[in-house]
């Protein structure tokens, strides 16, 4: 299975678009829940997180946090960590 990136949050909101144009930059696909465009997906980010600010990042369905947690995880080398092991899952790499 892909990984799958999910973010939460507005079209003018700072840290959103940094965090959207550091997904883009990095060539990372991800689905963009603009909830200032899509009112219910506020609610889901509520439900899912239990916070009402943004931007709010899922990795896999994993909550990672915000832009700050998000650059902290490429900053540690920890977010291409859990890229690859979502690829290693879905790549076998013992085929001859």
């Amino acid at each position: 299975m892909p990984t799958k990136i999910e973010v939460y949050g507005t079209t003018t909101c700072s840290k959103c678009v940094s965090v959207r144009e550091f997904l883009d930059t990095k060539n990372i696909k991800y689905t963009a829940y603009m909830i200032d465009l899509m009112p219910l997906e506020k609610d889901e980010m509520i439900q899912r997180t239990g916070l009402k600010y943004y931007p709010q990042i899922f990795i896999n369905g994993k909550y990672i946090g915000g832009e700050e947690e998000l650059l902290m995880l490429d900053y540690e080398g920890k977010l291409q960590a859990l890229l690859a092991v979502s690829f290693n899952l879905t790549h076998d790499s013992t085929t001859a």
